[in-house]
């Protein structure tokens, strides 16, 4: 036995390919510790308002590039990287891919999962409201919203021509991330796998919920071809091999889940009624149902959980999305020049006296749970001659807590039990000033694991536990320590929060008024790949033109009036 498997076991890999970034993580199997890990950040290109893309080769370099300096990592380390048994997969969600599977070159930018171009594809599935948002909810366990795939391939579909040519010629291959990343490790156009997992599956709003498998007559409502979707398989199970030429040759892809799924198992929720919460771009809350799907009626989702293995029983969640979290902070950073660090924000918010009660409804991409509305927009309330940065910072984390109890208040009438407690994870979470106030604000302890990287642990339990790998079993995984914050405010005022926190939100509703002819294929700026449509926005550049708190113009003066105050409490 090897020196490195002696001291911690058989090693396993994670790709974690999120919004922002793509790292790669090596775990132990013996501890579930991380051993080493490389990030590379992802830009993101917003060539119009409301906009989202990104370049799907950068996501794959990104890809290898992080596996290489990991595993050269180890080298540095004195562990073998050769003892990496097995390589999972977590992605971020609902992003989309199409690509030509002759040339293996993508036909276009993938669109985000928050890219809100096809609120007109909305209103056309719709009928400009003649069907409910919830005609296909039984089929699918989802509204019908900008935020999943199908809207999104039926806009490229429309819209561009390079698109509709390879559908109609047979060359167009769909994805969400995982599908793209495995189709290029195990060969691309030499032979790649086209797989997907059933809870990246479940998001695409083309999976009967219930089968696990592509419905014709889904596919039909959007006229999409079921010819471009990828295999449907189980979260773990041994897909295929890295390729001879890259980093990790011959080592087994055995494990994929959505990243929200992934934190699901990285958080050890294998019982029903187990929740966690995941604090990243967005925020998202995944209840356990186990193998009941609880088809909510209360504005979340139903999804799949997991399925460990192809002979596994399925395991179903509900699920509260919530689009905008921690990327509020980089709009207060970026934008409009408030903080000049994200970490810094508890310390400010911290030092703010309660004189002036602010309240700050993110909704730069509409609002997703419970609400689902497209046309919500960001709004600032409470603006008084007291007001300072500092309230600001303040109103944008209680903005992130208050979506949280949106969501769990809907999650205890769909499921009749309040949940105890909520697990979380997320680099939003290292804020113990945000935990402290999550806690207060939905009244039930919140409890925050010392390794927080839960979502990359999925993806390595899923890819360690498949059939054929089987290098641990995750009920035996042993939980690492937490820390725990517990509600320290009174029911009254905690009420007397949240109902300013719901005036807020009426607030908000019906700001966007769409604008027919986006959509048409005139208004396509950068979307093509060329040069300049690489060079990518930050984040928080990103948002300008989707930013509606009473008129951008109005929010840059507020901003520079705090500003020249030059007092954070």
């Amino acid at each position: 036995m090897s020196t490195t498997r002696e001291k911690y076991g058989p090693l396993v890999g994670s790709i974690d390919e999120g919004t922002s970034s793509t790292r790669f993580l090596v775990f132990a199997s013996k501890t579930a510790e991380v051993l080493t890990y490389h990030q590379k950040d992802i830009p993101h290109i917003c060539p119009h308002e409301g906009w989202f893309e990104q370049d799907p080769q950068i996501i794959m370099d990104s890809v290898i590039e992080t596996i290489q300096v990991a595993c050269d990592n180890l080298k540095k380390l004195s562990i073998d990287y050769e003892e990496i048994v097995a390589v999972g997969i977590t992605n971020q969600r609902e992003t989309t891919v199409l690509w030509d599977k002759y040339t293996g070159k993508h036909l276009c930018n993938a669109l985000v999962w928050m890219d809100m171009r096809t609120s007109s594809t909305v209103d056309e599935i719709l009928e400009d409201g003649k069907k409910s948002q919830y005609f296909l909810q039984r089929a699918t366990g989802l509204p019908v919203s900008t935020y999943f795939s199908a809207l999104k391939i039926k806009w490229m579909m429309d819209n561009v021509p390079a698109v509709k040519t390879a559908v109609d010629e047979g060359r167009c291959l769909f994805g969400n991330i995982d599908t793209w990343i495995i189709w290029n490790l195990t060969g691309g156009v030499k032979g790649g796998l086209h797989i997907t997992d059933c809870t990246n599956a479940s998001r695409t709003m083309l999976m009967n919920i219930e089968t696990l498998k592509w419905d014709p007559q889904l596919c039909k409502v959007f006229g999409i071809p079921e010819s471009i979707l990828p295999e449907i398989r189980s979260s773990a199970e041994i897909y295929g091999y890295i390729i001879e030429g890259l980093p990790l040759a011959r080592v087994p892809i055995s494990g994929i889940l959505g990243d929200q799924q992934a934190a699901l198992v990285g958080q050890l929720c294998f019982n029903m009624g187990q929740a966690k919460s995941t604090y990243g771009t967005g925020c998202f809350i995944l209840y356990n149902t186990g193998t009941s799907m609880v088809q909510s009626t209360h504005g979340l989702l139903t999804t799949v959980g997991y399925k460990m293995g192809p002979n596994q029983p399925t395991i179903y969640a509900l699920e509260g999305s919530v689009a905008i979290a921690g990327i509020s902070m980089k709009w207060l950073r970026d934008n409009l020049n408030i903080i000049h660090d994200v970490t810094e924000s508890g310390d400010i918010a911290q030092n703010v006296q309660d004189k002036g009660e602010v309240v700050f409804v993110p909704a730069f991409s509409g609002l997703y749970a419970p609400y689902w509305r497209k046309d919500a927009r960001s709004v600032i309330c409470g603006l008084s001659e007291e007001t300072k940065p500092g309230h600001l910072v303040k109103a944008a984390l209680e903005g992130v807590c208050y979506q949280v109890r949106d969501v769990l208040e809907a999650m205890a009438l769909d499921c009749k039990i309040p949940l105890k407690k909520i697990l979380v994870d997320g680099g939003m979470t290292a804020n113990d000033y945000l935990m402290q106030m999550q806690a207060d604000y939905c009244g039930i302890p919140v409890v925050r694991p010392t390794m927080l990287e839960t979502t990359a642990l999925g993806a390595a339990i899923a890819a360690g536990c498949a059939p054929g790998v089987e290098v641990w079993d995750p009920r035996k995984i042993v939980a690492t320590p937490n820390d725990v914050f517990k509600p320290s405010i009174s029911e009254s005022v905690r009420d007397m929060k949240y109902t300013r926190w719901k005036m807020g939100i009426s607030r908000s509703l019906g700001w966007e008024v769409e604008e027919k002819s986006r959509s048409r294929s005139n208004h396509l700026p950068r979307l093509s790949i060329d040069e300049d449509s690489r060079s990518g926005e930050s984040p928080g550049a990103s948002m300008a033109g989707g930013l509606f708190v009473f008129g951008s113009v109005l929010a840059l003066a507020v901003a520079d009036f705090l500003r020249t105050k030059r007092i954070f409490s």
